[in-house]
Parts: C-alpha cells; sequence; structure tokens
C-alpha cells in the first residue's frame, strides 16, 4: 500500500485542508482486502463545511477541547486509488503531528489485514466416491439376471437366423 498525503491552507483564517491518496499494490490486491479504516487522532472541526474560523470560535476558543475525529480509508481489492479531502481545525502554529501518526496507524491496520489474509492458506480438494460393496452386493443378483436374459436373447435370435 502506498499512501502519500498533503495539507494545505492559504493564509488568514482559512482552515487547512488535508489530501491524501491511498494506493494497493497488485499483490495485496490478489489478496482480496477488504477496505481498512481507523479512527484517527486527527480532530475534525466543529462546521467543517465552513472553510474558515474566526478567532475565538470553534477551536480558536479559549476552551477548545476536540470531540470528533476523522475516519482514514484504505480502498478494497476492487476498488482503485482514491483521493480524500478532509478539512482540518485552524492552528495558530499550522503544525499537525497527528496527521503523520494517524496514516503510521492506518498502515498497521493494513498491515494487520494484509496478514491475516496471507494466512489464509491455499488448497485444493480433490476426491470421489464409489458404490458401497453393500449397495453392490444388493443389486448384483438383478444385474446379473438382466445380463443372463440379454444373452439368452441374443443367442435365440441368432438361431432363428441361421434357421432361414
Amino acid at each position: 500500500m502506498r499512501i502519500e498525503w498533503k495539507i494545505t491552507k492559504k493564509r488568514g483564517n482559512l482552515r487547512p485542508v488535508l489530501s491524501y491518496c491511498a494506493q494497493l499494490e497488485d499483490h495485496e490486491r490478489a489478496l482480496a482486502l477488504p477496505v481498512v479504516s481507523i479512527v484517527s487522532t486527527i480532530p475534525r472541526p466543529e462546521e467543517e463545511r465552513q472553510d474558515y474560523c474566526y478567532p475565538g470560535l470553534f477551536e480558536r476558543a479559549p476552551d477548545y477541547r476536540p470531540e470528533m475525529f476523522h475516519t482514514l480509508e484504505a480502498p478494497s481489492h476492487k476498488g482503485h486509488a482514491w483521493t480524500r479531502t478532509l478539512v482540518l481545525p485552524w492552528r495558530e502554529d499550522n503544525l499537525y503531528p497527528e496527521v503523520d501518526a494517524s496514516f503510521a496507524l492506518l498502515r498497521r491496520a493494513m498491515e494487520d489485514a494484509l496478514e491475516k489474509a496471507y494466512g489464509s492458506e491455499p488448497m485444493q480438494l480433490e476426491g470421489s466416491v464409489r458404490t458401497s460393496a453393500g449397495a453392490q452386493a444388493k443389486i448384483a443378483p438383478g444385474v446379473m439376471a438382466e445380463k443372463f436374459l440379454r444373452i439368452a436373447a441374443k443367442a435365440a435370435a441368432h438361431r432363428e437366423g441361421a434357421a432361414f
């Protein structure tokens, strides 16, 4: 799996945006992995549709404590690379160490899923069954009688044909 991410922010009271692209490699897709997702430690701002945050409001309030967190995902084996964008809370220092830490958590969850899928060994079973000896013993007299009757009928037909 490869994950690439970047955070961009414009000058002013605008909130930063985290964009990330997650892509499985061919050998990972071959294991039929499901979507892997984690609840990250990246705070999801209140009113996240609002691309700005004024001083004193929401995450810029003095008593702000994050209550919601973003979910990070890696695609399933059926999916293809995707890009997700997440709005981050405004911060004066522009530092977001939880982003790197959260992608490390996603990588660990993905590696766990890979190990579990890889642990499911390949297999091939083949078999056959035959009529049991008991069943053969029960039907043998009827089968033999039918064969004898056919032989007798052929012999009689052959005698009749030779008489002409």
